[in-house]
């Protein structure tokens, strides 16, 4: 991870090129966040994440609103972000001349195109929300740009609304692909996907450990909601409103708002494991003593959740658990129903 910040330093310029030639901003950032350098100290697992919310951007035509989508993201440059995430369909969104279906389509290999080299010359990944053709379906999709500009995959909505089928849209399959990146797995759900429990469960049993929800409305505490059923983060990048990143536990780390309309960027910690306190809260007194400040222990004293966290790269959770046999919360429900379902055998 820290050679990857060293050599991102060397594509701010040509990031500014690719974009536009937007000067780069280094303030307006929630929480006046630190860019990480290559001295401080990480999480052997930190990544950084930058998302858009598009609230009251509007622009005349496609381009246009990428020209200014590209300005934001400038902003979050001095951060030298890991991963960005758009809105669905964002350079057809809050236009003011209208399109044909068929012409808005048209617009999205062209789109996909300037994101990859913005992603190739910025060295991180792009979340590129647009319309992509297959087999002459048509698909509401987020694609996936990898550190190079390289095409790594995409996600297809899998439950879209009724108007998207009047369309001529075709949903997704109901088993969403997962990510492999260079700092951990992630997933997406676009939009009206939120409403439905199977694809969330499925990126979990896959292990998804950030899930990027592009969306045309920010979901609220929807968006809390699905990152603590799950325990693992949730990024949203909304149309309007708020868009936010949510921890395992469902706290937000950091979201958009009045002096920061229209980016957010924070790094989040993908060394951690989320735990039931009972029996496991007489161990973390013997933790806190071992590990000191290498290890943090957040208590969710009502609803007797544990969140246990790494904070030095030479340690690793996995390694806690099992040295102090901790099992994660998923493992504590799912022995308990085996245990249930055992019981009733008798």
């Amino acid at each position: 991870m820290k050679k990857n910040m060293i050599s991102r330093r060397k594509f701010l310029s040509a990031s500014a090129m690719a974009a536009g030639g937007v000067t780069i901003a280094s303030g307006g950032l929630a929480n006046a966040l630190e860019a990480p350098s290559a001295s401080t100290e990480r999480a052997n697992r930190e990544v950084w994440v930058a998302s858009v919310s598009q609230m009251d951007m509007t622009a005349e035509t496609p381009a246009l609103m990428v020209e200014k989508v590209f300005g934001v993201l400038n902003e979050a440059l001095v951060y030298q972000p890991d991963i960005i995430c758009l809105p669905e369909l964002f350079s057809t969104s809050n236009i003011k001349r209208k399109y044909t279906f068929k012409e808005e389509v048209a617009f999205s290999p062209d789109i996909i195109e300037q994101f990859a080299a913005f992603a190739k010359a910025s060295n991180c990944y792009v979340i590129c929300p647009v319309y992509t053709e297959e087999a002459g379906n048509v698909y509401n999709a987020a694609v996936v740009l990898d550190r190079q500009g390289l095409r790594l995959g995409e996600y297809r909505k899998a439950h879209i609304v009724e108007d998207e089928i009047s369309f001529g849209i075709t949903p997704g399959t109901l088993s969403p692909p997962v990510f492999k990146t260079d700092f951990g797995i992630i997933g997406i759900q676009i939009c009206f996907d939120i409403l439905w429990e199977d694809c969330w469960r499925k990126l979990r049993e896959n292990g998804a450990e950030i899930v990027f929800w592009p969306s045309a409305f920010a979901g609220g505490q929807m968006v809390n909601t699905r990152a603590w059923q799950h325990q693992y983060h949730v990024v949203s990048s909304t149309r309007k409103d708020t868009t936010k990143i949510c921890d395992i536990s469902g706290t937000e780390i950091a979201k958009t708002g009045i002096w920061n309309r229209n980016l957010v960027c924070a790094p989040i910690n993908l060394e951690k494991a989320f735990v039931h306190v009972w029996p496991h809260v007489f161990q973390f007194d013997k933790i806190r003593e071992q590990y000191g400040r290498k290890i943090r222990i957040t208590i969710f004293h009502e609803e007797e959740w544990a969140i246990i966290e790494s904070l030095s790269p030479e340690v690793k959770v996995k390694d806690v658990l099992k040295a102090f046999n901790i099992r994660t919360f998923e493992q504590h429900v799912q022995d308990a129903g085996t245990a249930q379902i055992n019981a009733r055998k008798k």
